[in-house]
Parts: structure tokens; C-alpha cells; sequence
């Protein structure tokens, strides 16, 4: 099937196709250079998180304004931002399988490529795969700061960076200590706590693993949720943030020291939707549904009309209830800002970069569907 564009550069916005993925460059770019600016005052090294955007374009974005790597989730998204020219990979993740290993090893021949670990058979065939490969495999060992999800505990960091360590095939680089569910944390008091947690835990892993003699070069963590609080801890070298580029919905129900909307970042994605049935007064029917939104952090908000309820998806339809002395006609435009950026990106073919609501730039969703 031959991926039809939804604009070409020059269309006034009006013309691009709904439901389109929607990228305000003015945003786009203040965002990328005030997290350059605050990582740089900070003296930390960024990796952002490519799971955010899946583009090696805009991985070569952030590594032009300083980045020192990209970060991602899947092998393939490594693979496909390496195609794509990026050259200095960890994937914030265990990989585990002989397949996937395989093609791993095979990777890191032609690239810095650093992978997690939170177990020790995972770790030999890791080590087994890159010998084989002739290639050299970065291992970062992961810590369970606080999501619960993958890591060992603090007490066994010791003994799996030593175990790396003493792989020939293998280069033990530090520890992976991120916390994912801290970034959607709603007050600032909550936020500080989670990461004050996380950052003792690092702390606790670190020591083990230079009890036994082993340089922990690296501590990478943190993200767009806790950024002012990753900061001012020392034991993070390097922070992961990935959403700040987009923001999302679930974002804006964060607060700040004032109770008042997260907003260090702004939104510069959205989804393009057009009006497509006006039958029922109050209501508003758009061509956006559960296939071109992510729900799982919630619905849709509508840019500037916090009137509007977005309600009801299905397949290719979502419901908008507006104020009885509203109207909106067959066609008009809608802007929707997603509940959740990542997933939403990886419904789409495109995205479209319009600034002062014309296309600008059309750029590929290069890793849709990286799953593997």
C-alpha cells in the first residue's frame, strides 16, 4: 500500500488532511532549545527518549543542540534510528532472546550501542551473542527505583556489574535507575518525593557496585515530568526526558510550586481533525477516534476551548459536546491536544510541521510499529 502524504509543503493548513499529526515548529523549536539551556546550566548530559518521537530526524535534532545519544525501547527503533544516522544508542530496556540478541550484537559493530540488564542469564547470553558477533555490547544494570516494573534491588547491583564486567564481550557502563511513573505524579511535593527515593536508591546501587572495585560511569534516569527535581541531584549524569519536545494532555494536569498547570514546555503536537456530521444539536461529530488517538492517559482536550468535551471514540469517529449557542459546520477544523504523545505518534505515517499555518515540513514516523 502506497503511503499517501497528508499535505505537501506550501499547503496552507487548511488543506492538509485530517486526521493529520500536527507539529507547530515555533514550539517545537523553543522547546528543544530551552531543555538545551537547562541541561546545559545544569551540567548534566542529555538522552532523550526516542519512544517519544520514533524520527531519527528529530533525534539528529536534539543531538545538534548538544544531546549526547538518543535513547529508545525496542531493538528495532535502535535499528532504524541507526539507518537514520544516529550513532550513539542505549536502549532503555532488557532484551532478551537469542534472535533479538543476535541482531543486537550485529548492531553494536557499527555503533555505540548500550543495552539494560536485570538478570544473569540474560547478561551470558548477551555476552555469548556479541562474541559471536565480534562486537563489543555496553551493559547498563537496571535499578527498580520506584516503578516496580523491571530492576533489581540496590543490594544486587554489585554482583551483576561485576558479572558484566568480567564478560569480554561485554562493557559494564553504569546503571539504568528511571522512574517512570514519578513523571505523572501531580504535585510538585509528590514529584520532589519520588525522586528524592529514587535518587537514594541510585545512590545505594552505585556504592555496591564500587565496594567491589568497578568505576559507575554513568547514571541515567530522569524525565520530562521531574526535570526540575532530577536536576538537583547529583547522582543522575545523564536524564532521559523524551515528551518535552510534544507535551501531551496528561502533562497539563500536572502542577507546578503554584498549583497552577505544568507549563515549562509547551505543546507543539497535536492532531488535526475535521468536523463530519453536525446532526445532533450540542454535538459535534470529527474523523478522530480510537485509531487516531491514544487513550490510555485519557481523552483529547481541544486547543483553546476548554468548553469543548471530547467523548464517546470509536473506531474513526469522537464526539465533541459544545455549548448550545456554539456551531461548527461541516469541514471546519479542530485541534486536539492527545492525552498521551508517544502512542498517538505511533498511529501515524507522517508528520506534518506547519508554522504560521502553512506546511513547512513532512517528515516520516520512521519507527511506526517498531515493536520487536
Amino acid at each position: 500500500m502506497v503511503q499517501q502524504l497528508p499535505a505537501r509543503v506550501g499547503d496552507e493548513l487548511s488543506e492538509v488532511d485530517t486526521p493529520a499529526l500536527i507539529v507547530d515548529l515555533d514550539a517545537y523549536e523553543r522547546n528543544l532549545g530551552l531543555m538545551a539551556s537547562i541541561i546545559g546550566d545544569s551540567g548534566k548530559a542529555l538522552r532523550p527518549h526516542a519512544k517519544t518521537h520514533k524520527s531519527p530526524v528529530i533525534a539528529l535534532d536534539q543531538m545538534a543542540l548538544g544531546a549526547v545519544g538518543i535513547c529508545c525501547q525496542k531493538l528495532s527503533e535502535a535499528e532504524i534510528l541507526w539507518q537514520g544516522g544516529v550513532r550513539d544508542i542505549l536502549i532503555a530496556n532488557e532484551v532478551v532472546g537469542e534472535q533479538k540478541q543476535r541482531r543486537l550484537a550485529k548492531l553494536a559493530r557499527s555503533m555505540r550501542l548500550t543495552v539494560c540488564v536485570d538478570d544473569i542469564e540474560n547478561l551470558r547470553s548477551l555476552n555469548q551473542a556479541a562474541e559471536e558477533a565480534d562486537s563489543i555490547v555496553s551493559v547498563l544494570v537496571e535499578i527498580d527505583v520506584g516503578g516496580g516494573r523491571c530492576g533489581v534491588t540496590p543490594n544486587l547491583a554489585g554482583s551483576l556489574a561485576a558479572a558484566a564486567a568480567d564478560s569480554p564481550a561485554l562493557r559494564f557502563a553504569g546503571i539504568q535507575a528511571y522512574h517512570g511513573s514519578a513523571q505523572h505524579l501531580r504535585s510538585v511535593q509528590e514529584r520532589q518525593s519520588a525522586v528524592a527515593k529514587a535518587a537514594n536508591l541510585a545512590e545505594a546501587a552505585k556504592a555496591d557496585i564500587e565496594a567491589r572495585g568497578l568505576v559507575c560511569q554513568t547514571v541515567t534516569g530522569g524525565g520530562t515530568g521531574t526535570l526540575l527535581q532530577d536536576i538537583e541531584y547529583p547522582i543522575w549524569t545523564e536524564l532521559q526526558c523524551g515528551s518535552y519536545i510534544f507535551m501531551d494532555a496528561d502533562y497539563g494536569r500536572n502542577r507546578d510550586t503554584r498549583g497552577t498547570p505544568y507549563a515549562l514546555f509547551e505543546n507543539s503536537l497535536f492532531v488535526l481533525s475535521s468536523v463530519m456530521s453536525v446532526a445532533h444539536s450540542g454535538k459535534a461529530v470529527l474523523d478522530a477516534g480510537l485509531k487516531a488517538l491514544a487513550f490510555d492517559s485519557g481523552p483529547p482536550t481541544v486547543v483553546d476551548r476548554s468548553d469543548f468535551i471530547y467523548s464517546g471514540p470509536s473506531d474513526e469517529h469522537g464526539t465533541l459536546t459544545i455549548p448550545a449557542h456554539e456551531k461548527l459546520a461541516l469541514g471546519d477544523r479542530v485541534r486536539l491536544i492527545p492525552g498521551h504523545c508517544d502512542p498517538t505518534v505511533n498511529l501515524y505515517d507522517w508528520f506534518v510541521g506547519v508554522r504560521n499555518d502553512r506546511v513547512e515540513r513532512i517528515w516520516p514516523v520512521s519507527a511506526r510499529g517498531a515493536l520487536s
